[in-house]
């Protein structure tokens, strides 16, 4: 991610005035070899339970989260955005959890605490932070204003209560649905390698890390993939495939809402391979391609925006996704380790700003503290490799006291330069948080375990170095291979990067946005080996403390639908302009409608858009605004009275049936007195040769 707004002038004028006021075999590290025994585990059976929900907000004249540029505005749909659940219980003790992969940004903390606030009114103590893990895919290209943090929250002009209400809402849906799934069955767990989606945005940096870590990684990428395979009985329900990569194929040019390369990934094998149809009232295979320590790694193979492995933003989202998919199937279809042992986590909040780190897990040996969090200027360079940078700012940017005192070779003093050196300062949002909530500083850190398999769950950006020092921690504290033991990033809250001390001393866009300092990282490893250590003694572990509830402080300078109305002579459905008599493969079929606002009705569950298809006398449904080959645009005419078209196109794929096809628009209307009306029109019939 960018923070908020990084990658427009306009931010750093906001800024400045705003904030300014399983088995080793399976999972294991490059290298590692498969242990015998893990070879000869037993699979245990578990009850296992998968679902899926629509989590896609406001589709129109709303800024879109991940860049945070203020010129990104969402105008329509490309693909909606899901949540995918997978619930893990353990027959004999009761223990359970649940693991979530949705197609945003970033799980905030305020999604997190109305997810959690929603299980507990409908299940008690059955699901809670304790055992409820909410990962993101990390998508630049959905609608934003879901956080109750206000740097997060700058392009979207404050917090917009209907998309987070949708994203909420979405993901508690999918854990439903996996809990009310829940039949015995059986994980095992596969591990690959795909070295041809992901590239080190930030080697730089990357290149200061001691050999040992390098090593661990040739190519500067974090290839592993691991994929857990669900069945129930000898029926294939889902998958869940980890891997490292940006997703950040659409620049910050597009405005359509989409999960970008991984959501691809996972409909091209639920829909493409699968069969699932979104809208249909029934069961099917569920694929979440969460991220892990991506923090450096970028899909866009040129290191620009938009470039790698072509110069088309949008083919290059299907063709990352394609690779992902792939090998994700690959590992899938072959035998895999049988997942066996029990199922527990540990979750605890910790105030990131007051860490005092043991020199155990500093590079000097000696004691050290995290610092109130704080905006370095390299943030507003940005990442030139996935976005623009801001005039003026540059990666690398560190404290002018830095360079005076670098020929002396001491330590700069406390007063001089503060706990952030080298940092160049820009933004001290810790301080400023208790009277704007800026950025949070209580965050939650968990540890998932299910039979030999864990998952370190961090709320934020770890780099693959980050990833491979915290799995290391907590595997030396298990007393497992590292192997067993993997990062899951963008969890349960969001507080930007995490670098190495030695990454973080370079201060590209990654080490600028290391929100608590240079020991942010070692004070991870501490808490999060606290953790391994409850987890594999049994104990209990003190909560922490409790993260403020900020949803009463939001506010949104972002204005409401005033009114829709229809061209004169005009109804709301009418079709402006209708398609050609026929198309032939490849070819694209494009239908105007007079249409009314997109935020009157998320349409959540639903569609803006249908193809139908002509077949025995009915018209059936052949594609909607969840698929790849589709695009909803909202365009407005006249923002004076309200009106608005709708533009749908379709790409007539290659293998499409022959046939009589039309195109057919959804929407709502809303009258000055606030009603609000359905309304769907229809196109003339057309031909696919």
């Amino acid at each position: 991610m960018r923070f908020a707004g990084t990658k427009s002038r306009a931010l750093s004028l906001s800024l400045a005035g705003v904030l300014a006021a399983l088995s080793s075999a399976a999972v294991a590290a490059p290298g590692t070899e498969p242990t015998a025994a893990a070879a000869a585990a037993e699979p245990t059976t578990y009850l296992v339970g998968r679902g899926i929900a629509d989590v896609t907000g406001e589709a129109a004249e709303v800024g879109m989260m991940g860049y945070s540029s203020f010129d990104q505005k969402a105008t329509g749909i490309h693909q909606r955005q899901r949540s995918r659940a997978f619930v893990v219980a353990d027959r004999d003790s009761g223990s359970r959890v649940a693991y979530v992969n949705a197609d945003l940004g970033m799980i905030f903390q305020s999604v997190q605490q109305g997810v959690i606030g929603k299980l507990k009114q409908r299940y008690g103590s059955l699901y809670s932070e304790q055992n409820v893990l909410l990962s993101a895919t990390h998508t630049h290209a959905g609608s934003g204003g879901h956080s109750h943090h206000l740097a997060y929250n700058l392009a979207s002009l404050g917090f917009q209560k209907d998309t987070y209400n949708a994203i909420v809402d979405g993901i508690v849906e999918s854990v439903v649905e996996a809990h009310e799934d829940l039949k015995p069955g059986t994980i095992t767990l596969g591990r690959g390698e795909l070295t041809n989606a992901s590239v080190n945005r930030s080697k730089v940096a990357f290149d200061k890390n001691p050999a040992s870590d390098k090593a661990a990684f040739p190519g500067a990428i974090d290839p592993a993939m691991t994929v857990l395979r669900f069945r129930q009985g000898s029926e294939d329900i889902g998958a869940i495939n980890w891997f490292a990569t940006h997703n950040t194929s659409l620049t910050n040019k597009n405005t359509l809402l989409s999960p970008d390369n991984k959501g691809y990934a996972a409909y091209e094998w639920e829909h493409g391979a699968k069969g699932v149809r979104y809208l249909d009232d029934k069961k099917g295979f569920v694929a979440a391609f969460p991220n892990t320590n991506a923090g450096d790694m970028s899909p866009n193979l040129n290191l620009k925006p938009g470039s790698g492995p072509t110069e088309d933003e949008f083919e290059n989202t299907r063709i990352i996704g394609d690779r992902q998919f792939k090998k994700a199937q690959e590992i899938y279809s072959e035998p895999g380790t049988p997942v066996s042992g029990s199922v527990d986590s540990r979750m605890r909040f910790v105030n990131m700003e007051e860490v005092t780190v043991a020199g155990k897990y500093t590079p000097d040996g000696k004691e050290h503290r995290t610092c109130p969090a704080m905006v370095g200027a390299s943030t507003l360079a940005g990442s030139v490799e996935d976005g623009p940078a801001i005039p003026g700012f540059t990666e690398g940017m560190n404290s002018p006291v830095a360079k005076l005192l670098e020929p002396f070779h001491i330590d700069p003093p406390e007063w001089l330069v503060g706990c952030q050196y080298p940092k160049a300062n820009l933004v001290p949002t810790g301080l400023i948080s208790e009277a704007v909530p800026a950025t949070p500083k209580i965050l939650p850190l968990q540890i998932v375990k299910i039979g030999q398999f864990y998952l370190v769950a961090g709320p934020g950006e770890f780099t693959v170095v980050s990833g491979l020092r915290i799995r290391r921690t907590v595997a030396a504290e298990l007393g497992v291979p590292i192997g067993n033991v993997l990062m899951q990033g963008y969890a349960n809250a969001y507080s930007q990067y995490v670098t190495t001390p030695e990454e973080y001393d370079q201060q590209q866009y990654e080490g600028g946005s290391t929100l608590y300092g240079r020991h942010t990282l070692p004070a991870y490893q501490q808490e999060f080996g606290a953790l391994a250590a409850s987890l594999k003694s049994g104990t209990a572990i003190d909560r922490g403390p409790t993260p403020p509830d900020q949803s009463g402080r939001q506010v949104t300078l972002q204005t409401g639908v005033v009114l829709d109305s229809p061209p004169a002579g005009r109804s709301f459905g009418d079709v402006l302009t209708e398609p050609a008599q026929s198309y032939a493969p490849n070819a694209t079929a494009t239908v105007e409608f007079v249409t009314g606002h997109p935020k009157n009705n998320l349409r959540r569950e639903g569609t803006f858009l249908e193809v139908q298809r002509l077949v025995d006398g009915q018209w059936v449904r052949h594609q909607d605004d969840g698929d790849w080959d589709t695009k909803y645009r909202w365009v407005r005419i006249n923002g004076v009275t309200g009106t608005s078209k709708a533009v749908i196109t379709w790409k007539v794929a290659a293998g499409t049936p022959a046939g009589t096809y039309r195109i057919v628009h959804h929407g709502d209307s809303k009258t000055l007195l606030g009603k609000i009306t359905a309304f769907t029109g229809t196109s003339r019939s057309f031909t696919v040769n």
